[in-house]
């Protein structure tokens, strides 16, 4: 497995927008509103991982 190069990410973000969004098809529907869908819910990962981390 390759070692990533310098990756930066906001805080409290998992896989940017940006990244997400270049695996998707074309979005037929307001692009606006999946990306905030997306951006929820990689939040919530986020808190899940420092949450699960913060446990033990």
């Amino acid at each position: 497995m390759a070692e990533p190069k310098n990756i930066k990410r906001k805080p409290g973000v998992c896989v940017p927008w940006e990244e997400k969004m270049k695996e998707l098809p074309p979005i037929k529907g307001d692009p606006d509103l999946v990306k905030k869908v997306w951006e929820d819910y990689d939040a919530l990962g986020y808190v899940y991982i420092w949450q699960v981390l913060l446990s033990f």
